[in-house]
C-alpha cells in the first residue's frame, strides 16, 4: 500500500530517508524502470530493454538487474555496486504529482513533489534529512528534485521516442537464452530491442527525422547497453560459484 502526501516543510519537517540498500527496501528486483533522459549513464553499466505494457500496449524501457524476478546482481549487502544509480531507485519515496495552480493569471496543472509515507525508506529516526532546521530544502532533497525532473522529462520524451522507433520498424522482440554453466541458465522473454540491421538500412529521410528529434542517439544507446550483458552474466557466474562453495575472488 502507498500513502501519498504533498510534501511540505511543516508536516514533514522531521522526515528522513534511509539511503542504504537491501531487499527490505524493495531493491530485490530483476528489472527497474529506465528513463530516456538517463540512457547515457545507464548504458555504461546496465543492459536496457524495451517492454510492452500489457494493458496500454505502450512501450517502456527497463534496465536489467538480474536473471530472475527478484534477483538484483548489483546488490552487495547494503551497497549498490555501480557508479550510476538508476533514477527510479535514487528518487526514494518521492514522486512527481500535479496540482492546479494560478500561473500568470491562468489555471495550470503544475508538477509538485509528493512523498509516500508508507515507503520502507521513510523514517523519522535515521537517514538523510529532507528539510533543513530552518525549513529549507536539504541537499538531499535538491538532488531528489533533480532526479524527479529527469524522470518526468524522460517519461514524456520516451513516449514520443518509442512511437518513432515503432513507426520506423526498429523494434523487434527478443528471446534471450543464456547459459551460466553446464547445468544453469535462464530464459528471458517479453523484452524488445532495436533491430540493428533495420537501423542500418533506414532511408535518409527517416534517419534524418530521428536525428533531428534526438531519438537516433537513444537507439544507439540502447544497442550499446547490450554489451553489459557480459558483465551481468559474469557476476551471476561468480555468485553461482560462491553458492557451490568454490573460492570466489
Amino acid at each position: 500500500m502507498s500513502r501519498y502526501e504533498l510534501l511540505n516543510n511543516v508536516a514533514h519537517k522531521d522526515l528522513r530517508v534511509i539511503t542504504r540498500f537491501g531487499p527490505e527496501f524493495g531493491d530485490a528486483s530483476g528489472t527497474v524502470p529506465a528513463y530516456a533522459t538517463e540512457y547515457a549513464e545507464l548504458q555504461r553499466e546496465y543492459p536496457i530493454f524495451l517492454h510492452r505494457d500489457r494493458d496500454s500496449g505502450e512501450y517502456r524501457s527497463v534496465a536489467l538487474l538480474g536473471f530472475e524476478p527478484e534477483e538484483n546482481l548489483f546488490l552487495r549487502g547494503s551497497r549498490w555496486s555501480a557508479a550510476y544509480l538508476p533514477g527510479h531507485i535514487a528518487k526514494g519515496p518521492f514522486l512527481i504529482g500535479f496540482q492546479e495552480q494560478q500561473v500568470d493569471g491562468e489555471l495550470r496543472r503544475e508538477p509538485v513533489v509528493h512523498v509516500d509515507l508508507d515507503h520502507p525508506r521513510v523514517s523519522f529516526d535515521e537517514g538523510e534529512a529532507v528539510f533543513l532546521p530552518g525549513g529549507g530544502q536539504s541537499p538531499y532533497l535538491e538532488r531528489v528534485a533533480t532526479v524527479l525532473r529527469g524522470i518526468h522529462d524522460g517519461v514524456e520524451g520516451g513516449k514520443a521516442m518509442y512511437a518513432a522507433f515503432d513507426a520506423a520498424g526498429l523494434i523487434q522482440p527478443l528471446r534471450l537464452d543464456v547459459k551460466f554453466d553446464d547445468s544453469t541458465g535462464a530464459n528471458l522473454t517479453g523484452f524488445f530491442g532495436i533491430d540493428r540491421d533495420r537501423l542500418a538500412s533506414l532511408d535518409a529521410e527517416t534517419l534524418h527525422a530521428l536525428h533531428r528529434s534526438g531519438f537516433l542517439e537513444g537507439a544507439y544507446l540502447l544497442l550499446a547497453s547490450l554489451h553489459n550483458m557480459r558483465h551481468l552474466m559474469a557476476e551471476k557466474q561468480r555468485r553461482l560459484r560462491g553458492r557451490d562453495g568454490a573460492q570466489v575472488p
